[in-house]
């Protein structure tokens, strides 16, 4: 059996459902997300060369670990409500879930704030499986850093995260380290069993043994059979040496337990910008947005990005392995709006310089006789920075460029989702 490494067998679980209680501080995995076939969470190493050192040689010779961070993008070309929920639910940072009808809306909005001394939104705990076989890694503390929101004529509705962690990993990969005699012609683990239900996947989830000869090198050892005791049993070839006992390493997948059980995914119906409604103008009154103009046919495209600027550091008293505060620069939005040009209007905001709401609105199906899956995104104040006028396919076209605003009243944005998921970044 041949150790599978495909991405397309790649899974990505995250607590959606609940936040960290603190930073660093795993959580239960609860929700399979399914993010594209590139996606992949993966460790930042900080690794630094003593280039600068005068270390009697031309060259370097050390490299100094510096611990590690984590990233990741997460890019959901078909968005479905949970997704929204969950970027904006992190990244925002504040959630209050209430029953409506057969579901539930969440109603996200910016914290106010940090949310406590060393973050300054709420972490989740994150885990890959990489390829079918290779390996699964658990990441502590991953936190929204950034997301874009894009709604582009005749596609799916999408929303993309970048994310950033401390770096605090755990593996289901062991690396034993074993003494026998050289010629040994098994190796017994020390307290683990080997992963798989059959001799073929247990074979496959030991992925090296080396041993370290009389010559003082590593050499390959070829191994030919894991027995499904606790602790496992490995067959192996002997050396041909013969001697003091010497040290074999050996890497290899244990049993599986805990969070390396990922849970099951939620499906949901992706949006379709097609069942949009985008409103420019108007005002939001904390209940319902009145006035406004409605675009239609006109409107090409419309992108949301939101910025919370994190600085994700090691500080002392937090040890050096990875990092332990993630801290918020300043939140920035801005809407960047494409569409083609029939009137003067969007000119005559930047004439008259004011002030205006957005609301945008996708549906999707239907919860109950009441309620949809959807998402509702409520600017309450806005302003336009420029709106350039181009010819786009021999028609006139208008890019808006507009910053969001605080309202004093209102907040920055309003972002409402419907599902049948209970919560999400939820302090249980």
């Amino acid at each position: 059996m041949t150790r599978s490494y495909q991405a397309t067998h790649n899974l990505i679980a995250v607590s959606a459902n609940n936040r960290e209680s603190a930073i660093n501080t795993e959580q239960t995995l609860d929700t399979c997300m399914l993010a594209e076939m590139g996606d992949v969470i993966d460790l930042d190493p900080r690794r630094e060369a003593n280039d600068d050192e005068a270390s009697g040689y031309e060259e370097a010779d050390v490299i100094y670990n510096l611990g590690n961070l984590s990233n990741a993008k997460f890019n959901f070309s078909k968005a479905q409500p949970q997704h929204f929920a969950f970027l904006t639910g992190y990244g925002l940072g504040s959630v209050s879930s209430a029953v409506a009808g057969a579901g539930y809306e969440h109603t996200i909005a910016p914290i106010d704030g940090d949310l406590d001394a060393d973050r300054s939104v709420p972490s989740f705990t994150a885990a890959q499986r990489y390829g079918k076989t290779v390996m699964k890694r658990r990441f502590a503390s991953m936190f929204v850093d950034a997301f874009q929101a894009t709604f582009a004529r005749d596609e799916f509705c999408k929303i993309t995260g970048d994310i950033k962690g401390t770096g605090k990993v755990s593996d289901n990969i062991e690396h034993e380290s074993i003494t026998a005699a050289p010629n040994a012609t098994s190796l017994t683990l020390a307290a683990n069993a080997v992963e798989g239900s059959s001799a073929a996947e247990r074979l496959q989830n030991v992925q090296r043994i080396i041993v370290e000869l009389a010559s003082g090198v590593w050499t390959e050892v070829s191994y030919t059979a894991v027995s499904d005791a606790t602790p496992a049993v490995i067959s192996i070839a002997a050396t041909g040496e013969a001697g003091d006992n010497v040290t074999y390493k050996v890497l290899y997948i244990p049993a599986e337990s805990g969070w390396m059980t990922f849970p099951a995914r939620v499906t949901e119906s992706p949006l379709r910008v097609s069942q949009m409604t985008l409103k420019v103008g108007g005002k939001w009154n904390g209940s319902a947005f009145q006035g406004g103009r409605e675009l239609q046919a006109e409107l090409k495209s419309l992108e949301w990005s939101f910025n919370n600027n994190l600085k994700i550091q090691f500080v002392p008293g937090g040890g050096d392995a990875y990092a332990s505060r993630a801290i918020r620069e300043g939140r920035l939005q801005t809407i960047a709006l494409n569409r083609e040009m029939r009137e003067y209007i969007m000119q005559q905001h930047l004439d008259d310089n004011d002030e205006f709401g957005v609301y945008i609105l996708a549906e999707g199906a239907v919860i109950d006789e009441s309620h949809n899956y959807q998402v509702e995104i409520i600017f309450p104040s806005c302003g336009l920075l420029k709106a350039p006028i181009s010819v786009d396919e021999k028609r006139l076209a208008e890019a808006g460029d507009l910053r969001v605003l605080e309202d004093p009243t209102y907040g920055s944005v309003i972002a409402k989702v419907k599902n049948l998921q209970s919560t999400y970044a939820y302090e249980a």
